[in-house]
């Protein structure tokens, strides 16, 4: 899906992101941590061309990132950002609906194709019954998931996701999860997510990468990455690692 050669991007003359390297097999999930600044968010608008990237590589399916017209990249990759309060006034259902976009051509009509994508959207993320209410009116929790169903009414293969249960509370936390898992298992789609939680990376995730100030620090599994000397060399501080009562895997204490 994603093959990345010596990534960089800089703000002006400050790098953020230096010789990030690494790829990706279709159908698999990557989770993306590091501390604040390491360059988490900047990877993931790097990866859609959100942000240019340079120099560096980044292929696409086999062809260069460069190569695809800005629709043709949308009908590849979704990206579901940060959750932060919204002000929309849209409703549900019309502003899962402008998930189809890469889908459209310019003045055309709503197809039923388009109907059915974001009726299966809504029916995905549980917002049947919220349809027509107005994005300002739902909680946290409900904001989230909406920005996850357009994610999915754009029926692209690929879904990067910008710590999707920041700021909610466990019982949400463990609906967008639950959702996510369900993705991946039936669907195949391949996700990369980035998340401030060492446990869920290493729970959710077959494959973990790192970074610290912009550069990788860490490409491995769950278990390689669950000790306390690896822990600490990406945050900077030390870790107590247990076991976790009911499954057995490592859970990393602050």
């Amino acid at each position: 899906m994603f093959r990345v050669r010596q990534l960089c991007y800089c703000a002006g003359k400050k790098p953020l992101l230096a010789d990030v390297t690494f790829s990706l097999e279709a159908g698999s999930t990557l989770a993306v941590i590091g501390p604040n600044g390491a360059g988490k968010s900047t990877l993931l608008k790097c990866l859609c061309r959100i942000l240019p990237a340079a120099p560096g590589t980044l292929e696409i399916q086999g062809r260069p990132a460069e190569a695809y017209a800005h629709k043709a990249l949308a009908r590849l990759i979704s990206y579901v950002p940060q959750a932060v309060e919204r002000d929309d006034l849209f409703s549900v259902q019309d502003f899962v609906l402008q998930g189809r976009y890469p889908h459209l051509s310019p003045f055309a009509t709503v197809s039923r194709r388009d109907q059915e994508a974001v009726a299966r959207a809504l029916a995905w993320t549980g917002l049947e019954s919220l349809a027509r209410r107005r994005i300002v009116t739902l909680s946290a929790g409900e904001q989230q998931k909406v920005l996850i169903a357009a994610a999915l009414a754009q029926e692209a293969r690929l879904m990067l996701l910008d710590e999707p249960a920041a700021y909610l509370d466990p019982y949400q936390q463990e609906q967008i999860y639950a959702l996510l898992e369900r993705l991946r298992r039936e669907t195949g789609i391949t996700l990369i997510e980035v998340t401030h939680d060492v446990n869920r990376a290493a729970s959710g995730h077959g494959r973990i990468l790192a970074l610290r100030a912009g550069r990788m620090v860490f490409d491995g599994s769950p278990s390689e990455l669950m000790t306390s000397g690896v822990l600490q060399a990406i945050y900077g501080k030390t870790f107590t690692l247990t076991r976790h009562p009911a499954t057995g895997c490592a859970v990393a204490l602050p």
